[in-house]
């Protein structure tokens, strides 16, 4: 089994640093251009199934890609959503490390072991993210082709268990906006072959 993992393109929170979570900002002009060029790089491919986020951002994203697979099943996935980042959300990270110096320290240290005021830990997110694409790759053959379009947090969390990293460690898996991730399942392992592919993002850097 194949599994396309895909990360939304920017939104306008992403571009001014603001933490948007489960907050549902949907993709600027730089976004949609990010998700064509990724529909782009992946029309070629074999994909049976599209699961989305319901977060706009997501959906369009998906949505963009899935214009060349008109004949994939589409789903949306509510365990796909981001992060809740509780009393975070909607602040600007400069605003943040200035009014919580010390859960910032908490947060850089040891991430894992952290639940945010009033929304997810990081563990929590793994523990559903996981259980989602066990549960999504057991609706399926083994031939069956998948893409999955969500979020930072989810992707990082699924990157992690399927490298066996410690969710601590996050920081080491880069993920841009509009990334692409391929992984396997192979028997019982999830095998990763590529993480945070953004060649097809190289013009649009270009143009800035």
């Amino acid at each position: 089994m194949r599994i396309f993992l895909v990360r939304h393109g920017e939104t306008e929170w992403n571009r001014i640093n603001r933490f948007q979570g489960i907050s549902d900002i949907p993709l600027n002009a730089k976004g949609k251009a990010q998700a064509e060029a990724l529909a782009q790089v992946l029309k070629d491919e074999t994909i049976h199934v599209v699961y989305s986020s319901p977060l706009i951002r997501a959906r369009e994203t998906a949505r963009a890609i899935r214009h060349f697979h008109p004949s994939s099943l589409y789903v949306e996935e509510e365990g796909l959503k981001e992060m809740d980042l509780g009393d975070f959300e909607g602040m600007e990270a400069s605003d943040w490390a200035k009014e919580y110096p010390k859960f910032r320290k908490k947060w850089r240290k040891s991430p894992s072991s952290i639940k945010l005021p009033g929304g997810e830990s990081l563990k929590g997110v793994q523990v559903r993210a996981v259980n989602v694409l066990e549960s999504i790759i057991q609706k399926h053959s083994s031939e069956t082709s998948l893409l999955i379009c969500s979020h930072n947090f989810v992707i990082h969390a699924i990157l992690c268990h399927a490298l066996e990293m410690s969710l601590d460690n996050f920081r080491e898996i880069k993920q841009e906006t509009a990334a692409l991730n391929l992984l396997y399942k192979l028997d019982d392992r999830l095998v990763v072959e590529k993480v945070n592919e953004i060649s097809h993002l190289q013009h649009l850097a270009q143009q800035e």
